[in-house]
């Protein structure tokens, strides 16, 4: 039997419209949405206010020496090395094998290969740059299998096969840097385009056609699931092993061509030097994460952190910072670019 007291209470319940109620609930789920955005936003382009700033603070202290057309070149000019060094690394990091040690060593056993092969051994200089290529195709075929077909840690091989490359590279050069390259050939390299050496647009090449696979193929896709989880990639129909095999192999050939590049670009190459990319191309990698793509590895994103660095770099040193700044900049960067990494990469998970 119905009271008044029900019939009270169904008015009151009818007189509220159902729209009312959704509509407040939406509110807080639209603000929270907006506010992502912003955030995400933020985040895309904070590290680009970074440098804008950076650079102007710099022009304002020397505005004499970093103001001019020679500190653009050499900011653009003179990191194709680290360009191809951070594509190298990003081939096998995007599919999850995590630290690849061996890509800055490979990079310079093939510069010192073309080097000896031609100077020392006297084969032409196109014969030399692609066996140099080929043999550092195949150290990256070499670590693909022990890591891939055998399930050996990837550092520990890695790490073993970058020592075993600057062990081979100084045996083969007699501990002694090697030059004498033809001239000629440094125009693969240093040939000027729009005031700006070809290696830099080698390099903008590479990471415009790497973002493009990333962004617009199923391989980039592919590389993406894989990188995100390999047993439901696996389900999914993805062949893992080939593409963690293929994305090694990569690895070692854009390392290789790289190289190469540099060897022309100098016309001859030292050994030793190679030891000295790893800290900035862990640097620029990881702080690509934070550019355009919040917490994920991307080309574009390196390929700007490349400019980043080095726009920090050079304007330390015009101040007038003694020569282990740079050290203490990659350094900082690193543990910084990490950090900011790890964080944004809870925020997309």
């Amino acid at each position: 039997m119905t009271t008044r007291t029900d019939r009270r209470r169904d008015t009151q319940n009818r007189s509220v419209p159902p729209t009312a109620t959704m509509s407040r609930a939406t509110v807080p789920a639209a603000t929270t949405i907006r506010r992502f955005d912003a955030v995400r936003t933020g985040s895309q382009f904070a590290v680009l206010g970074v440098w804008l700033a950076l650079a102007v603070l710099y022009a304002v202290l020397v505005p004499k020496t970093f103001l001019t057309a020679g500190t653009f070149q050499t900011i653009f000019g003179s990191q194709q090395a680290l360009v191809f060094l951070t594509a190298s690394l990003l081939c096998t990091i995007i599919v999850g094998e995590f630290v690849d040690m061996s890509v800055a060593y490979n990079f310079g056993f093939a510069a010192v290969l073309v080097a000896v092969l031609n100077v020392d051994l006297h084969w032409p200089v196109l014969l030399a740059a692609l066996a140099a290529v080929v043999v550092a195709t195949a150290v990256g075929a070499v670590n693909g299998w022990l890591v891939v077909r055998l399930g050996v840690n990837t550092i520990v091989v890695t790490l073993g096969m970058g020592t075993f490359l600057l062990g081979l590279g100084l045996w083969v050069t007699n501990l002694t840097p090697v030059s004498g390259l033809p001239a000629g050939f440094a125009n693969i390299a240093l040939m000027t385009i729009a005031g700006l050496p070809v290696g830099f647009w080698e390099g903008l090449v590479l990471m415009l056609g790497f973002a493009y696979v990333m962004w617009f193929t199923p391989l980039g896709r592919n590389m993406r699931f894989v990188g995100a989880s390999r047993e439901v990639s696996r389900l999914a129909g993805i062949r893992v092993n080939r593409l963690r095999f293929g994305s090694f192999m990569s690895a070692g050939l854009i390392a290789g061509i790289g190289g190469v590049i540099s060897a022309a670009a100098t016309g001859g190459f030292d050994a030793t030097v190679s030891q000295s990319y790893l800290l900035p191309i862990f640097a620029a990698t990881f702080l690509g994460t934070a550019i355009l793509e919040p917490g994920r590895f991307n080309p574009l994103g390196t390929l700007l952190a490349v400019y980043f660095l080095a726009t920090g770099i050079l304007g330390l040193q015009l101040l007038g910072a003694a020569g282990w700044v740079s050290n203490v900049f990659y350094g900082g960067v690193l543990v910084v670019a990490v950090t900011i990494s790890t964080i944004l990469h809870r925020r997309v998970s």
